[in-house]
């Protein structure tokens, strides 16, 4: 199965359609999400584009780029709605997965593969989690790709010298603005060691002028937001800037081997990049061995460089699958090319486990989502039967194409089973939304406003309760510590976990429990049930 050069862009832009902007509003927001999207309701209701809040606090941990991007989309659609700002989310994935198709196709000279890379990449689990959510890194890696290709280009061809420069300055100045100089470590500085190894940086003296200029445009980009805070919020700057050196060195440390079962963020492709890594199985067998060198350098040096920072989580693997996804795709297409005579049962019994695994895994989808989610799928039997229908036929087709051993279709038929996941799958999370006890806080904090009743917000401390507020509350425990408010009598808004601490701070007073808000959709049994979303409202009095 091949398919023509001039369907890639509208095909893979019709992947990105069907795996990031259906059903954006039904995951309810996360604590990162929380605090991004709260510093981008503050910039619409305070003007606060530089000096960037949540409520009222000084939030300059992140540089602001990704903020304003969902403000506008917030201003333009409504910022109650979240599909709206997780949509430049979406949009910035689907500039990644063309511009890895585009950098691919420079260095592969083979379209095809560079297709196939750029699937790998949009279906990888956390780069689909990552597009779907509101959340900084993929704004910076997405940038950050953007800028490799014209890196690549200028490193690569003698000619637009100065163009190559000067976008791929700006594009890694965005990037800069959007996370600071985490893409930089993560994804720029492995590829130059990689392109350093294979290429060796040949013909690069003519070029010295326009990487100044480059270089120029980089740092005026990265460096203006965080120079104007420090110049004229000194004081807050500082303090934030000191909080996350010391997060860094200090919080979520692993060990160095942390990091070495990468390859599974990769989710439905873990096999497969397992095996690309395999050196001495693949390089004779690949059809480039000096680009698949290139990739498996450029894969690995990212994974040790991240290994080396003491703070480490999952989530900050997602540069990693980049060059991962270009790495995997040498594999696929030598099982594409190939397959059909291998004879080896050891090569062979890998590919018929992964793509078998799957085919079941999607036939079973109609019984075993009806056990598993039973009476809760009423209202919701449109999108399982559909699901299920779609599922099956793609699960059948795998297996029949395996059985002839045409991997190019079962590649493609994987990432059908990927997309009819997302399309048809997502609206059946509703099912766990099962919490009795959920209401919305925002009615609530508006009525006691209406009323003329002063009501204050005891810390900051839960991005999510903050969110659910609507609006900005006045802080009782800030960065300036402690400060008791005037009236002789008012009401305060405290999340589960600070409820003790509240009441130390005003043992003095009269403090009477009012009721608590459960802003969690999800039961109390779901992993995703935060004590922070619950809200006490406290009567105190003098």
């Amino acid at each position: 199965m091949s398919i023509p050069t001039k369907y890639h862009l509208p095909l893979l832009i019709l992947v990105c359609l069907c795996l990031f902007f259906p059903h954006l509003g039904v995951l309810y927001e996360n604590i990162m999400e929380a605090r991004n999207f709260n510093t981008a309701r503050e910039m619409l209701h305070y003007n606060n584009w530089i000096f960037t809040t949540m409520n009222g606090e000084a939030r300059y941990e992140k540089p602001p780029l990704p903020t304003w991007l969902t403000a506008i989309s917030g201003a333009i659609f409504g910022l109650e709605k979240i599909w709206a700002l997780r949509l430049p989310s979406a949009i910035i994935t689907t500039v990644m997965t063309v511009g890895l198709y585009k950098l691919a196709g420079r260095f592969l000279f083979n379209k095809t593969q560079a297709f196939n890379s750029a699937l790998i990449l949009a279906t990888s689990f956390y780069i689909l989690f990552s597009g779907r959510n509101g959340t900084w890194d993929i704004f910076a890696h997405s940038f950050m790709v953007c800028g490799i290709y014209f890196l690549f280009r200028f490193f690569a061809e003698d000619r637009s010298i100065y163009r190559n420069a000067i976008l791929s300055g700006v594009f890694i100045g965005l990037s800069f603005m959007s996370k600071g100089p985490v893409s930089h470590f993560a994804l720029l500085l492995p590829f130059l060691i990689a392109y350093g190894f294979i290429y060796r940086f040949k013909g690069f003296k003519p070029k010295v002028l326009p990487l100044v200029v480059m270089i120029v445009v980089i740092a005026i980009l990265s460096s203006w937001w965080a120079i104007a805070i420090y110049m004229l919020d000194t004081n807050s700057a500082t303090a934030i800037a000191d909080k996350e050196a010391t997060a860094w060195a200090n919080r979520n440390v692993r060990s160095f081997y942390y990091y070495w079962s990468f390859f599974t963020q990769s989710g439905i492709w873990t096999i497969p990049a397992f095996v690309g890594l395999l050196y001495p199985y693949l390089k004779s067998r690949v059809e480039n061995l000096k680009v698949y060198r290139f990739t498996l350098l450029w894969t690995l040096a990212a994974v040790v460089l991240l290994s080396l920072i003491p703070e480490k989580k999952s989530r900050y693997l997602l540069p990693v699958l980049i060059p991962l996804a270009l790495n995997t795709s040498f594999y696929i297409d030598y099982l594409i090319r190939n397959f059909a005579a291998i004879k080896d049962k050891r090569e062979t019994w890998p590919v018929y486990f992964n793509f078998g695994l799957i085919a079941v895994i999607a036939i079973l989808v109609p019984v075993a989502g009806f056990v598993a989610l039973g009476d809760s799928l009423n209202g919701l039997w449109f999108w399982f039967v559909l699901l299920s229908l779609v599922t099956v036929i793609i699960g059948v087709s795998i297996l029949f194409r395996l059985k002839r051993k045409n991997i190019a279709s079962v590649f493609y038929l994987t990432i059908a089973f990927v997309c009819a996941v997302v399309v048809f799958g997502f609206p059946l999370i509703k099912t766990s939304y099962t919490n009795e006890d959920y209401a919305l806080l925002a009615p609530k904090v508006e009525q006691l406003k209406e009323s003329s009743t002063p009501q204050y917000l005891y810390d900051n401390g839960s991005p999510e309760l903050i969110w659910d507020l609507s609006q900005r509350v006045p802080l009782i425990r800030s960065d300036q510590g402690l400060q008791i408010p005037a009236e002789s009598q008012f009401v305060v808004w405290v999340d589960q976990d600070k409820i003790d601490a509240f009441k130390a701070d005003f043992k003095a007073f009269q403090v009477d429990f009012q009721y608590k808000i459960d802003g969690n959709i999800t039961s109390k049994q779901d992993r995703n049930y935060k004590s922070r979303r619950i809200a006490y409202l406290f009567f105190v009095k003098r």
